[in-house]
């Protein structure tokens, strides 16, 4: 069976990258990933997080980059991981005032044409990650991720669709992917239990407020939670992904170097 590359976002171990980045990509090395999509430099400049990762044998397929940063100076932000090798750079999450249905969500749009032709001048290929709230319908009835893909051509805009996202707002993600076919290179593989809560997003650093509500939801390795992987690897493949990505937000009674390697383990077993 062909079967594509597998990453990890590092934002899953951020803790250890953080206290020990070229430690923590040789053990990722070793649980037998093949790259890694980067969620900030580590204290490290960009030549030095090339070096590192040439050195251990990882290929930095990809980095979430704050829209924020990107906003603010949009030569400079890509540069740094043009000159890591990037392929994608990924705008990874709005805060509120960006979200769809708010007035700055068209101004979201606009931006994101223009960090799109700016990230195609350099050969890199813009993406968005989802999280559930543009599944949020517009006043047309369209969800608005569905929304955004139509506003920027593909171009200048290509998927990194987040399956557990996807799943929690109520869509299928296999076939969610195989919506976007030929437009998704990256897809994010992440497990779960429970469900919806307002309380999901203070697992990943987000306050809630004061409204909340009993939580049932956490997030699990690959494969120990309850989606169906064998559906979103194959629609994943059918649709002409390159690369498959780890993610784990968050961890609870093992470390997070231990999640990955589960989520590793485990992808190598159903054949992957």
């Amino acid at each position: 069976m062909k079967k594509l590359p597998v990453a990890v976002q590092v934002y899953s171990i951020r803790d250890d990258a953080q206290r020990d980045f070229k430690g923590t990509m040789e053990q990722v090395k070793k649980m037998g990933f093949d790259g890694v999509e980067l969620a900030g430099l580590y204290e490290h400049s960009p030549e030095e997080i090339r070096e590192i990762l040439k050195e251990v044998g990882l290929t930095a397929i990809s980095a979430h980059v704050p829209y924020h940063e990107l906003v603010a100076n949009m030569e400079a932000a890509i540069e740094k991981y043009a000159t890591i090798g990037c392929k994608y750079i990924a705008i990874p999450y709005l805060t509120e005032e960006y979200r769809p249905g708010k007035d700055k969500f068209e101004e979201v749009v606009d931006n994101i044409k223009k960090i799109g032709e700016l990230c195609k001048s350099k050969n890199i290929v813009l993406l968005y990650h989802n999280h559930d709230f543009e599944f949020a319908k517009m006043d047309n009835g369209q969800y608005a991720l569905d929304y955004l893909y139509d506003s920027v051509s593909a171009d200048k805009l290509q998927t990194e669709i987040d399956t557990c996202w996807v799943s929690v707002s109520g869509v299928n993600p296999g076939e969610y992917i195989k919506k976007y076919a030929e437009r998704c290179p990256l897809v994010h593989l992440k497990d779960y239990v429970g469900e919806i809560s307002n309380q999901m997003y203070e697992l990943i650093g987000i306050d809630a407020g004061k409204n909340k509500t009993v939580n049932t939801f956490e997030f699990r390795p690959v494969g120990h939670g309850v989606q169906n992987f064998t559906e979103i690897l194959d629609a994943a493949l059918e649709s002409g992904a390159k690369w498959v990505v780890v993610e784990q937000d968050a961890h609870y009674d093992r470390t997070a170097m231990e999640d990955i390697w589960l989520s590793r383990e485990y992808l190598t077993q159903i054949g992957w």
